[in-house]
């Protein structure tokens, strides 16, 4: 481990793996417990549409703040970036789970991403998607020639 992580809390999160899970009656999702160790405290999460496709995003709060810092940077006269930054904080919610793990997710952001009661749950390392099975499956078809293609562009 890098010596700049001396806590667990400091630890980034890697969210990884799919998980399917269904809205209960009151609309509430659990997170599954492996991921909700690794958000640690404060047990907190930040819902926002996702940017290019139609699920949401959810971030630990220290991941959500670390990402936030080149919004806090912004000069007030770049108009580009602060549309950004307001119409991504008008849009999004700051969530607590319960003592059940669980998660409500507010009505606008559900509709958006067309969550009606199944989700599938997908890790993606630094945060994790929720996503309407349907539009999951289709997002996810990526040919296997792809994918290297895709790792030399992010330098993986």
């Amino acid at each position: 481990m890098d010596a700049e992580y001396t806590k667990a809390s400091e630890v980034p999160a890697v969210f990884v793996n799919t998980y399917e899970h269904s809205l209960d009656a009151k609309k509430r999702l659990t997170i599954p417990s492996v991921w909700r160790e690794m958000v640690g405290v404060p047990s907190q999460l930040l819902v926002l549409p996702g940017v290019n496709d139609m699920c949401l995003c959810v971030y630990p709060a220290r991941e959500i703040t670390r990402r936030m810092e080149s919004l806090r940077n912004l000069s007030i006269a770049d108009a580009k970036g602060r549309k950004l930054a307001r119409t991504l904080a008008s849009r999004s919610d700051l969530v607590p789970w319960d003592s059940a793990g669980r998660i409500r997710i507010k009505d606008d952001l559900l509709k958006y991403a067309g969550i009606t009661k199944d989700v599938v749950l997908v890790g993606t390392f630094d945060r994790f998607e929720l996503w309407e099975p349907k539009q999951w499956k289709q997002a996810s078809l990526i040919e296997q020639s792809d994918l290297g293609e895709a790792a030399q562009y992010v330098g993986f």
